[in-house]
């Protein structure tokens, strides 16, 4: 990972969440607040409806650094700030979410990768990034 330059533009993945989905990592994570499978807890907070955990959207947009670094122990540091909620409606389909990335700094044997999230051609997460050691 020596020949990292920046403008390098990481694969991008996309990842469908459905509410069988928001279940499984309720389980895995224990966080079982409501408004991850309840409408009318979600509607009653304001909410357009069941929405993905964020921890559940954020550790997935990292997937696409840890699968272009090949290791994830490579990964200094991670940031993001989240924008907009993803809601996730009650179907088959989910709510489809395309996360990508680019390298936007090279110095000293790191690498700064901003990920984008998009929902709908919208922005969930904002100032996402991470540092990555590429020596």
């Amino acid at each position: 990972m020596t020949d990292i330059e920046v403008g390098t533009v990481l694969p991008s993945i996309t990842a469908t969440f459905t509410r069988q989905t928001l279940v499984r990592y309720a389980g895995a994570s224990t966080d079982f607040n409501p408004i991850h499978y309840s409408d009318a807890a979600a509607a009653a907070l304001g909410l357009p409806g069941v929405i993905a955990h964020g921890m559940l959207t954020m550790g997935t947009a990292l997937r696409v650094v840890t699968d272009w670094c090949g290791d994830p122990a490579r990964v200094l540091s991670y940031y993001v700030r989240f924008v907009k909620s993803v809601p996730v409606p009650d179907d088959a389909e989910g709510a489809t979410v395309t996360f990508g990335g680019t390298v936007t700094k090279v110095e000293n044997g790191i690498a700064t990768v901003t990920v984008d999230a998009l929902l709908d051609g919208v922005k969930v997460l904002g100032g996402a990034k991470a540092e990555v050691r590429c020596d």
